[in-house]
């Protein structure tokens, strides 16, 4: 932005966290056009400039919650939120069985009983987001039925897989796919974060799960959870951090 000249970003990403730091940057003084869909065009200015800017919500982390709500069962209310931004997973879990409602900025969902199974595959926005296919498939583990869950955009995205079936989880990996039968109940177990999604996947199953669940590694957690453990408390989860 502040280099002389012009650049060009071809298929660049869709996500509304894009256009969100094109918002921020032409704030300062920058000069960026196109952001949203796939050509980016950015102009080099002299200097940018001092503002105070308030960055939108995170959409993965309303999802997480979402999700977490919608296999523990109960209700929850999240404010400063964008519904268009997590409507991709919306659909699938009012399909799956949740009542969910949004007005001025918050979202609520309630989850009573056990769901119905949900197949999906992860595309980019506004198709369903990876960053949320690890959770969603922790979800599927307790759901009534069979889920079909496609991973389109990563490799080794199943690293929770193992995991999961340390605590009764029915899952088969193939490739990029994972099939998961839907099982009435989780169990307690020790368990091992590999990465950042798949670790808040691990802590959703252990809220689900009977008995006592120990995550490691949650190292990975933290990267973008702040505190996971305090969100929680607030919704009356019995969850602590041990160093």
């Amino acid at each position: 932005c502040v280099l002389a000249g012009k650049t060009t970003v071809f298929n660049a990403a869709k996500e509304p966290e894009i256009i969100d730091l094109a918002n921020f940057i032409n704030k300062m003084g920058g000069c960026i056009s196109g952001a949203g869909p796939s050509t980016i065009k950015i102009f080099g200015v002299n200097k940018l400039n001092k503002i105070d800017y308030t960055p939108i919500s995170d959409r993965i982390i309303t999802g997480t919650y979402l999700i977490a709500a919608a296999m523990v069962g109960g209700k929850i209310e999240l404010v400063n939120v964008n519904y268009e931004y997590v409507y991709s997973l919306i659909k699938k879990l009012v399909n799956s069985g949740c009542i969910i409602d949004y007005k001025n900025g918050k979202i609520t969902l309630e989850s009573q009983g056990r769901l119905s199974a949900c197949s999906f595959e992860t595309q980019p926005y506004p198709g369903f987001p990876t960053d949320l296919q690890a959770q969603m498939l922790t979800l599927q583990t307790i759901a009534d039925g069979t889920s079909l869950i496609v991973e389109n955009l990563f490799e080794n995205r199943f690293n929770h897989v193992p995991e999961l079936l340390k605590m009764g989880a029915k899952i088969v990996t193939r490739d990029r796919m994972a099939i998961v039968k839907g099982v009435s109940r989780l169990y307690g177990a020790e368990v091992n974060a590999h990465d950042l999604r798949g670790g808040a996947a691990l802590i959703i199953a252990g809220l689900a799960a009977r008995g006592k669940t120990t995550v490691s590694n949650i190292n990975y957690i933290d990267r973008g959870y702040y505190h996971i453990e305090d969100k929680l408390n607030l919704l009356g989860v019995d969850i602590v951090r041990k160093k």
